[in-house]
């Protein structure tokens, strides 16, 4: 699985996850990995799931990664190198300054050390800001070199990619619509519920 909300356990109905019945016997990898709670990123996701493709092609097998979110697709085939995250309490102290001095600030901060990346980044995306700030207090290097380099990586995998196109938009909102309706009736609501009982925030 390539989806980056089928990793979350007790996360089943509001993500589509595939039942037992609809897998069919066949082992399904990457699902139910993490708790709700747990700040998983795509980084944590390529150390988890390259073993595995790994091990499946050793064994003479052919890997089908499948789901919709491309980041983590993207970066699994290319083997990306992604930026060290070490615990030194950079991030709170930005965290905190941003949170004082507001985003604009920050902002312009990036922008003295980093315009290309800056100009591609919105004032509300604080996440990305913040981590660009902090992939060059850690490593002396901008964000923007460390995907320069990351680029000049061979891929990990030789992929053959296929694509799903749904020509009638119509009958997939429909699709959409029904699709909805049947969480509803498999409890969605008591799911949601659940999750936020036991602490997990709305958003």
């Amino acid at each position: 699985s390539c989806d980056s909300m089928y990793v979350y356990k007790r996360m089943d109905i509001g993500t589509a996850k595939p039942t037992k019945e609809e897998m069919q016997g066949i082992v399904h990898h990457m699902i139910d990995v993490a708790e709700p709670a747990e700040d998983f990123s795509v980084s944590r996701y390529c150390d988890l799931a390259a073993p595995i493709v790994d091990d499946i092609l050793a064994r003479g097998k052919t890997a089908i990664i499948a789901g919709g979110t491309g980041l983590y697709m993207d970066a699994l085939i290319r083997g990306n190198d992604f930026a060290p995250f070490p615990s030194t309490g950079m991030r709170e102290k930005l965290e905190q300054q941003a949170d004082e001095v507001g985003m604009e600030a920050m902002l312009e901060r990036l922008a003295a050390i980093d315009p290309e990346s800056a100009a591609r980044l919105h004032v509300a995306d604080r996440k990305r800001i913040i981590r660009a700030l902090e992939v060059y207090y850690e490593t002396g290097k901008t964000i923007t070199e460390h995907n320069r380099a990351t680029q000049q990586i061979p891929p990990r995998y030789d992929p053959l990619w296929l694509g799903l196109d749904f020509e009638d938009r119509a009958e997939l909102y429909r699709r959409i619509d029904l699709r909805v309706e049947l969480m509803l009736q498999q409890g969605l609501v008591e799911e949601i519920r659940s999750l936020l009982a036991e602490g997990i925030p709305a958003k």
